[in-house]
């Protein structure tokens, strides 16, 4: 008799895409694209993370000149970086015919100095309130708020972005709403501080980032279009009063664009009793979207399985052991050991280090 599959490790369909299992390489800002163009290192490295019937979802990529806040992260807004692209997702559709890679498009808004901008510009925000200090070395400089009227052509520049991500060859879109960046600007009330239509109550606080849905739906077609938002957090200092009533109203607003997924992430896990703990808060959000749905945030192989199990969500994406694990789906499968990630290495440049040398199984001492 065949043993049972692990929950993770069923099919699942999603929109017109079959998905053999429910592992998700969850987006990673990498900082190895430099001069904001894709590079072949990353054509290797998305490949090694590839298994047939999955779903990978990008890093973040800048959708503009004036979206840019890192260092070396990859953008979609020039015909040289949509044919930069263009290998790197043939690399991961060669090696699995039957693929869903998803390009996630954002802008970082305040989370941004004037380094990165043209000209030496401030960055664009909800505000003109800058980023207070936050341990991790960044210097924000302080946002210029944007003017009513300056919207409509941030919008336009998330739908161009779309468009460049299906001539580069993606299966589909995540726009970024979550991890303090413009969208979550504009949501959360720690940041928004207007007074035009774009701000004060909620509904006003998420008209920007439905606009943003509406367009690149428009653009690219619904069964194209995932969202992924973080309510829970707070980074960089993006935080809302009332988390579980931003989740709530953004799950059932997105319903109505019928859009392929919703990707959610958990609040900051505890410590309780020697082990980590995830505060499964989705739950609202998850019985309110009809579309499918995955969680995010601290996961492992069991926490991963129990979820699957009591449809708590549809897909579980993994960020940091999908990174040290390129054949994580596959160590899950045998309970195999896993290969420890290096936090020193996330952000480096190097094109190998941190990046593409992490074992795989048959390669393990």
């Amino acid at each position: 008799m065949a043993s049972k599959l692990l929950p993770l490790l069923t099919p699942y369909t999603m929109g017109k895409f079959e998905l053999s299992h429910r592992i998700v390489l969850a987006p990673l800002t990498r900082c190895r694209s430099y001069d904001n163009v894709p590079q072949p290192h990353a054509g290797l490295y998305y490949s090694q993370r590839t298994t047939r019937g999955g779903l990978l979802i990008a890093e973040a990529t800048v959708i503009s000149e004036t979206a840019r806040g890192y260092p070396q992260t990859p953008g979609i807004w020039t015909k040289e970086q949509v044919n930069a692209w263009k290998p790197v997702v043939h690399a991961v559709h060669e090696k699995m015919a039957d693929l869903s890679v998803c390009c996630k498009s954002g802008m970082s808004g305040r989370a941004s100095n004037f380094s990165y901008q043209p000209n030496g510009q401030a960055p664009i925000s909800s505000t003109d309130k800058v980023v207070p200090p936050d341990g991790t070395g960044m210097e924000y400089s302080p946002p210029r708020r944007l003017r009513t009227d300056e919207i409509p052509q941030i919008v336009n520049d998330f739908r161009l972005a779309a468009r460049n991500a299906m001539e580069a060859g993606f299966d589909g879109v995540e726009i970024h709403g979550a991890n303090g960046y413009i969208l979550e600007q504009f949501m959360k009330d720690s940041v928004n501080d207007r007074t035009d239509d774009y701000g004060g109550n909620l509904e006003n606080r998420c008209r920007f980032p439905l606009e943003v849905v509406s367009a690149v739906v428009d653009e690219v077609g619904s069964d194209r279009v995932g969202v992924r938002l973080s309510p829970f957090a707070d980074y960089m200092d993006a935080y809302d009063s009332n988390s579980d009533a931003l989740g709530l109203y953004m799950a059932e607003s997105l319903n109505k664009f019928n859009i392929l997924y919703l990707h959610m992430v958990e609040p900051r896990m505890s410590i309780v009793e020697g082990r980590r703990q995830i505060p499964h808060r989705l739950s609202l959000m998850r019985k309110a979207f009809k579309g499918t749905f995955i969680a995010s945030g601290g996961y492992d192989r069991e926490e991963g399985n129990k979820v699957v199990d009591d449809d708590y969500t549809d897909l579980v994406s993994y960020g940091r052991l999908f990174l040290a694990n390129p054949d994580l789906p596959k160590r899950f499968e045998i309970d195999a050991a896993l290969n420890e990630y290096d936090r020193s290495t996330f952000y480096s440049p190097d094109p190998v280090v941190g990046y593409t040398d992490y074992p795989f199984l048959d390669s393990s001492p």
